[in-house]
């Protein structure tokens, strides 16, 4: 039997992570996070946070964005990688996305911040740390979620459909050794942080300009795969 938080995996999701599931390090995770919850406010609530792999059903995984942990302000984590809920204003990195699809795409701007249509068009939405101490950006890390992402993302990689991979920033690009690039796509660039997303990194270009929507899209196309709707305008 899972730990509570890790029983709210979904069925599909669980049974390709099984082997890590089993992993004793899940079980020192939840005490970890059991223990934060108790003594701080930690982000996303604890019903939100596979709602990644909720939304997103395994067998449905197009394409994969890695964040890295969940948003530290209150109201903004809801378990989706840089999305925040409707009605709460998109922090600065959702800004620089949004802008970029918009130039992209020559989409309209959206008035909310919240990419769940995304995730039910099957881009998995993924963080590597899923859950953070409020007001404190990596106080969840290097405590078993990364075990956890990591197998998320290996059990995408290892479908014979073929995915793309959008690698936003040098912690997501970490992941690019798990991914068989004969069979899927990558598409790496800086973060969307303003302090990173015009400047390029010894690996990969800038975020902004990089039009990673549409190249997805041609990924796609090229493998006989249908386009992603990106429209964030309609719900």
């Amino acid at each position: 039997m899972l730990p509570p938080v890790l029983e709210s995996i979904p069925s599909d999701w669980r049974r390709v992570l099984a082997a890590t599931l089993a992993h004793p390090a899940m079980g020192s995770l939840e005490a970890f996070v059991a223990r934060e919850t108790a003594e701080f406010e930690v982000y996303p609530p604890v019903g939100d946070v596979f709602a990644a792999l909720r939304l997103t059903p395994f067998a449905s995984v197009r394409a994969v964005i890695l964040g890295q942990d969940p948003y530290h302000g209150p109201g903004q984590a809801h378990g989706l990688a840089f999305s925040v809920p409707p009605g709460v204003p998109p922090p600065p990195s959702l800004r620089t996305i949004i802008a970029e699809l918009a130039r992209d795409l020559g989409r309209p701007l959206p008035a909310e911040g919240s990419l769940v249509p995304w995730a039910r068009h099957g881009v998995l939405l993924l963080n590597t740390v899923l859950t953070v101490r409020r007001g404190e950006p990596g106080s969840h890390a290097h405590q078993g979620w990364e075990r956890l992402s990591g197998a998320i993302v290996a059990a995408v990689a290892a479908t014979p459909t073929p995915v793309v991979f959008l690698l936003w920033g040098a912690r997501a690009q970490t992941r690019r050794g798990r991914i068989d690039e004969s069979r899927h796509v990558v598409i790496a660039s800086t973060h969307p942080s303003p302090r990173s997303a015009r400047r390029a990194s010894r690996s990969a270009p800038p975020f902004v300009g990089s039009a990673p929507f549409r190249r997805v899209n041609e990924a796609l196309a090229e493998r006989g795969q249908p386009a992603i709707d990106w429209d964030l305008t309609t719900r």
